[in-house]
């Protein structure tokens, strides 16, 4: 199957130095497999989009020399394909259901059963019926885990990451039936992004680490919509000096488009990729790719060695 990979920032912003490394990763990915880049805009979540950052992030990867081998793609037209895809899973019976219940009675519940966990698992609490509640969101059935000495947990998800090893996570006590359908009226993400990379013939997805832990909710939704599962590559994620992930929230500066060389070596740096010739003997952009492409193949394949 010809590669087809993509990068998909959210337009919440201009484009920093994290979101470079994500998308010089993929980009390098697909040029070392000989395959086409294609650039989706992430901007399903409304009221976080920022008029005029979509634009702004396109011709920031232009000046970067990163430009998409097809046409880029706007989430927030695909209202109809997030839809039927909705439909698809409603057709099976008790795979999706309504839920009434509120963040606050997530975590008060969770908190009675002395439960703690990053991502705020859903108890279940309308899996059996709204009980009395209004309808908020719509959320998926995830599979419960097997009893004991089972041979085969359908609650849990394994896959190989290209870049951090064998994974795994159990669905049902790591995250618990997911929203598809939001209380705000908004598609959730893992939705949109299991259709989207679905529709584009998708085979391989390389973007941060951050996203790490949501790559079996997509999974487990791929098996659902009966559609393929790309290949998966999590780079690491840039921190600032606190050590949190770089990003709008934690004070990260727009790039400066000026200066693409300066900050394309760095991120270069940040993935490890050895470049075989000083800084200065790269002085244009298709010098640094020249260089750059099969670095990361020679890096790709480093990681694959016990």
């Amino acid at each position: 199957m010809t590669y087809r990979g993509r990068f998909a920032p959210s337009p919440t912003g201009p484009l920093h130095f994290g979101s470079l490394v994500s998308a010089l990763a993929s980009w390098l990915d697909a040029r070392a497999h000989n395959g086409r880049w294609l650039v989706r805009i992430d901007d399903i979540d409304g009221p976080r989009t920022v008029p005029g950052a979509a634009e702004d992030i396109l011709q920031t990867l232009e000046r970067f020399g990163m430009c998409a081998d097809e046409p880029p793609v706007w989430q927030s037209r695909r209202t109809a394909h997030y839809e039927r895809a909705f439909a698809q899973l409603q057709a099976t019976s008790g795979l999706v259901y309504p839920c009434g219940c509120t963040r606050k009675e997530i975590a008060d519940s969770l908190v009675r059963a002395h439960a703690r966990h990053a991502t705020l698992a859903y108890p279940g609490t309308c899996r059996d019926g709204l009980h009395g509640k209004a309808p908020r969101a719509w959320r998926l059935r995830v599979p419960d885990s097997a009893t004991a000495g089972a041979s085969v947990d359908p609650a849990i998800i394994r896959f190989d990451d290209r870049w951090q090893g064998p994974q795994s996570q159990n669905l049902a006590t790591e995250v618990g039936d997911f929203v598809l359908y939001r209380a705000d009226g908004q598609w959730a993400y893992q939705l949109a992004v299991v259709v989207d990379d679905a529709d584009a013939g998708i085979t391989h997805i390389v973007r941060g680490a951050d996203l790490l832990d949501s790559t079996a909710r997509q999974i487990y939704l791929q098996r659902c919509l009966a559609v393929p599962t790309p290949s998966y590559l999590h780079v690491p994620v840039v921190v600032n000096e606190e050590g949190e992930k770089l990003s709008k929230q934690t004070g990260a500066q727009a790039l400066d488009a000026s200066r693409p060389l300066d900050a394309l070596r760095t991120a270069a740096r940040h993935l490890g990729l050895d470049l075989g010739r000083p800084d200065a003997l790269i002085t244009s952009l298709d010098a640094f790719y020249a260089a750059a492409t099969p670095a990361w193949a020679q890096r790709i394949e480093a990681l694959k060695r016990p």
